[in-house]
């Protein structure tokens, strides 16, 4: 069984899956480097920082399936598929650079 979900949902969804990528990946690795006696707060903003485009690809669910819709959208003359889709990256990206945010906050470093 399958659950439709939401434009709205969606984009809400990619924002939040980024962002949770963003510090829960960072925060891990800053235990492992702890646990390794490397310093974490270092660790954790150079982690932040390689984790973007990951969290990217996750968020928008790690497929081409994005970047066939909007090749589509261009190619073919759907443009609500290429509006649609941007809006998509373009959350993505915010919820991974409120990520980095926030761990610049935390880590008081600058990525």
């Amino acid at each position: 069984m399958e659950v439709k979900q939401t434009f709205l949902s969606l984009l809400i969804t990619s924002y939040f899956i980024a962002f949770g990528v963003m510090l829960g990946g960072s925060l891990i690795g800053g235990l492992g480097s702890f646990l390794m006696g490397q310093p974490p707060l270092t660790m954790i903003a150079r982690f932040a920082d390689t984790l973007r485009i990951w969290a990217l690809i996750a968020a928008i669910g790690g497929t081409f399936d994005t970047f066939y819709s909007l090749e589509r959208g261009l190619f073919q003359g759907e443009i609500q598929h290429v509006f649609r889709q941007g809006l998509l990256i373009l959350f993505a990206a915010g919820g991974m650079q409120t990520g980095l945010t926030v761990i610049k906050w935390l880590t008081d470093e600058h990525v």
